[in-house]
């Protein structure tokens, strides 16, 4: 799916957090796919077209990235956003959602499982947030450079030069080539477009930047039930590698765990096909396919 096809099928959701953009494809069970940062639901293109045959898949974009609308003053900490997913899930007529998170929709997928456990029909993570494993170095270093007000530039110059993006973010990418011109546009555009879009992404940043709430989520989690598969991408340098044993060891729906050895944060943009491929199979064992 390019850029236009994607835009072309862009919808909103009209609910209490604002206005969520989202893209879907195909019919059936509703499954929801949660981007990183600063990314939106175009890191799933690929992934949700491979899998309209088995789901009615729902690409979203998080509160203060990609397309959605929300207040000047709406929370963006992990719970409002897995809320705002509930919200999504609700006007799109499902009581029961599989869950896809990479990066910081990982975060926010647990929290969703944790306040809404009886809502998870499957959960599926990639890198991301886990407890107390983040924010390691790399992640500090971010932060520290955001509040010194050096990574919003940094991200309009990207947008300007993509090269300097494919720099930039390369230690999230394989491969930066996967990292096109037209989707630095994509990424980039709407949450550089405005003053009032660049104040909403440094709330976004600011309101997550230490491991409080993902800590406060394991009571929940060690009660979880719903079925839980972890594909993990051993070469990124932003989450460590002991998350996904914490995932596996922790939470009783636990089912698998899959490692690519040289994959990095960002893979299921760069390796669609295995994630879909994992997929498909772990919802066919569970015989919901």
């Amino acid at each position: 799916m390019d850029a236009r096809s994607f835009h072309a099928s862009r919808r909103y959701a009209n609910t209490a957090f604002g206005r969520v953009a989202y893209v879907e494809r195909g019919s059936g069970p509703v499954a929801v796919f949660v981007h990183g940062f600063p990314l939106n639901g175009f890191q799933w293109r690929d992934v949700i077209e491979s899998l309209a045959g088995t789901r009615r898949c729902v690409a979203l974009d998080q509160m203060g990235l990609g397309h959605t609308e929300v207040a000047a003053n709406q929370p963006l900490e992990l719970a409002d956003q897995a809320a705002m997913i509930a919200a999504v899930a609700d006007a799109l007529g499902a009581d029961r959602i599989d869950l896809v998170g990479n990066d910081s929709g990982g975060g926010i997928c647990q929290a969703f499982a944790a306040r809404f456990p009886e809502r998870v029909r499957s959960l599926t993570l990639t890198n991301c947030e886990v407890h107390d494993y983040w924010p390691n170095e790399a992640l500090k270093n971010f932060y520290d450079s955001w509040r010194a007000g050096a990574v919003v530039p940094a991200l309009q110059a990207m947008l300007n030069d993509p090269s300097a993006a494919r720099a930039g973010f390369g230690p999230a990418y394989e491969d930066p080539v996967h990292l096109t011109d037209e989707a630095v546009r994509v990424y980039l555009e709407p949450i550089l477009a405005s003053e009032e879009r660049i104040a909403t992404l440094t709330r976004l940043v600011l309101a997550n930047t230490d491991s409080a709430a993902t800590v406060a989520l394991e009571p929940a989690l060690r009660r979880l039930q719903a079925p839980t598969l972890v594909i993990w991408a051993d070469a990124d340098v932003f989450f460590d590698s002991r998350s996904k044993h914490w995932l596996e060891q922790s939470i009783p729906g636990f089912r698998k765990l899959i490692s690519v050895p040289e994959a990095k944060l960002f893979f299921p943009e760069e390796r669609p096909a295995l994630v879909a491929g994992a997929l498909n199979e772990f919802w066919a064992d569970l015989g919901q396919r």
